[in-house]
């Protein structure tokens, strides 16, 4: 029951963040479509430990503007390889996945597709491929970086209970 209130908590935060409307009919179409998502979520049984979004706490909106950072300048990048296609050194990289849980995995493949100039291919169990538009972003990849802010981002989870 704590995690489908902290997952209803959470859908209930973003809902009010992103609706904009305070309208009582709009607030109870709101608090219905909530309660249907946490009673499919728990009928699917995909909230549990794993699946919690409140035990990162403080560490995702850090890794969230950290990540906003990356995009934006990863945006400038390939804009200069739009300005000088010279610079365009398509490669498909692999790089190691050291991550414990699914969902950080899955964090990982996505960090990595939402930045521009790359493109996740194939995620296995402990390697990611990736295909790359320049070779600084796949001097980044293969740096690590992005995969050493996960690992951070899940090292603030606690494996005994999911209390962070």
């Amino acid at each position: 029951m704590r995690y489908a209130s902290s997952l209803a908590a959470v859908l209930v935060l973003l809902w009010l963040g992103l609706s904009g409307v305070y309208k009582p009919l709009i607030l109870g179409l709101g608090a219905a479509s909530i309660a249907l998502v946490v009673w499919i979520a728990r009928r699917m049984d995909v909230v549990g430990v794993e699946h919690n979004p409140v035990l990162y706490s403080w560490r995702l909106p850090v890794y969230w503007g950290w990540l906003l950072w990356q995009i934006a300048l990863a945006n400038l990048q390939v804009a200069a390889c739009a300005l000088q296609p010279s610079r365009l050194r398509p490669q498909v990289v692999r790089v190691p996945v050291p991550h414990r849980t699914a969902v950080a995995k899955v964090t990982y493949g996505n960090s990595v597709t939402l930045t521009p100039g790359t493109v996740t291919l194939l995620l296995a169990p402990d390697e990611l491929t990736a295909h790359a538009l320049h070779q600084d972003a796949a001097d980044d990849l293969k740096s690590g970086k992005m995969a050493e802010r996960i690992v951070w981002l899940e090292s603030g989870r606690s494996t005994e209970g999911g209390q962070s």
